[in-house]
């Protein structure tokens, strides 16, 4: 199903890359994400989510700043998004950078604090994790802090099977 990291020829990149390919996308196959945190210093771990998922808790943030379906972007903004994505650029994109948290869920279990759902923050990403769950990506690797990598796994994570499918990590290319 995937390329190796060779045929697919990404720009030389020091950081760690990942292959995620786009099944429904008619100007590229697949696009090349790299960490955000390459350094030693800080404590970040990368988490293969389920788009769907990450995108329904990302729905429930009530910063104001949850993006409309790619569907209702204006053409630059699509047009924009798909060329800063593109494989052959010599610019390999960051994955998406995310926190994570729960609240009550709503109704009767939420109020009776038995029920939570979770809540996903973008710090950076929002917008290449809407165009690609569009383009027909299923899975992502984004990036966040280790404490809270245990919940992201458990609300948004895929299984291993899934992750071996549909996400290839590149390695340093």
């Amino acid at each position: 199903m995937f390329a190796s990291a060779s045929r697919l020829s990404p720009p030389s990149v020091s950081a760690s890359l990942w292959v995620v390919p786009l099944p429904d996308h008619h100007a590229y196959d697949h696009v090349c994400l790299q960490r955000v945190f390459t350094a030693d210093g800080p404590r970040h771990e990368v988490v293969i989510v389920d788009l769907y998922r990450l995108l329904q808790c990302a729905d429930r943030d009530d910063t104001d700043y949850v993006l409309r379906p790619v569907g209702d972007w204006h053409t630059g903004k699509v047009r924009g998004i798909r060329e800063f994505l593109d494989p052959h650029n010599e610019r390999v994109p960051q994955m998406p950078y995310v926190t994570i948290s729960t609240r009550r869920a709503t109704g009767l279990a939420g109020w009776l604090r038995l029920a939570h759902v979770g809540v996903v923050a973008f710090h950076n990403g929002q917008h290449r994790a809407r165009y690609l769950a569009w383009a027909g990506a299923e899975c992502l690797p984004v990036e966040v802090d280790e404490r809270e990598a245990p919940l992201l796994r458990a609300l948004c994570g895929v299984s291993d099977a899934a992750e071996a499918v549909t996400v290839q990590y590149a390695g340093g290319v």
